[in-house]
């Protein structure tokens, strides 16, 4: 299943199905797990671990250095689940002592140009449209959609089920559910169509919409917000998860 005119290091271990197309280069400390398909041209540096069934398009780097002026050669890596798609042209760089990983979960459609900087955190069932853009140490949850051209500043953290207008260019974390778009990015309202995609049932979408009220509507800062929120968050799991997340932001919230 290796093209002859691929390059695959001794050392790596591929499943013996994985297909690697012609001029793929595949170094040292690279494995690669069953029904995987990589690409023309594709560039997989070590360490680098990659899962089940993934399917790598052509001419995408990953497990290159960081694009840190810091990094001194340490070894870090990058972990890549099952189930992923990545499309032409993009670039994941291997984490730094920071924290020593990049890491990306399952199920996420990645499109042509995505670069994941060092030390993100990609959660699972992500959409990244064509060129985004993420900065060192930024975490996505699960179930996040990023419009063509959104960028995200670095230590960044991006709620599950957020949605990002194409274009966006995010300096502050992203609560989940929300919406955001715009250079600087803003909320605007909840991301209610995803969620009905989803299938979250209009009482839990009435309870969030009370919630983004809260947050954004009512002229409250972020902890008076964590503070009203209590009572509904007992009720409502997705309120819940909301609360938590404001609670834990470090960066403040975008407004």
């Amino acid at each position: 299943m290796i093209h002859p005119g691929a390059i695959v290091d001794a050392s790596a271990r591929l499943a013996e199905d994985v297909e690697v197309g012609p001029g793929a280069i595949i170094d040292a400390g690279v494995s690669i797990g069953a029904g995987t398909r990589i690409g023309p041209h594709v560039v997989i540096r070590g360490p680098t671990t990659i899962g089940r069934n993934n399917r790598i398009f052509q001419f995408s780097s990953l497990g290159e250095e960081p694009q840190d002026k810091k990094f001194g050669g340490e070894a870090t890596r990058l972990e890549i689940g099952d189930d992923n798609v990545i499309r032409e042209f993009c670039t994941f760089n291997r984490g730094t002592r920071a924290s020593g990983v990049t890491r990306v979960g399952d199920r996420n459609w990645i499109m042509a140009y995505v670069h994941l900087a060092h030390d993100c955190t990609i959660g699972s069932d992500n959409v990244m449209a064509n060129g985004t853009t993420l900065a060192g140490h930024v975490e996505v949850g699960d179930c996040v959609t990023f419009g063509a051209f959104s960028v995200v500043h670095q230590f960044c953290a991006i709620g599950s089920h957020s949605f990002s207008a194409m274009g966006s260019v995010i300096l502050k974390d992203v609560p989940p559910y929300v919406t955001v778009a715009g250079n600087f990015a803003r909320p605007h309202g909840l991301n209610r169509e995803g969620l009905k995609r989803r299938g979250y049932l209009p009482e839990q979408i009435r309870e969030l919409r009370r919630a983004y009220r809260v947050v954004y509507r009512q002229g409250y800062g972020v902890e008076q917000a964590v503070a009203l929120l209590s009572e509904a968050a007992e009720r409502s799991p997705e309120v819940g998860a909301l609360r938590e997340f404001l609670m834990r932001s470090k960066r403040g919230i975008v407004r």
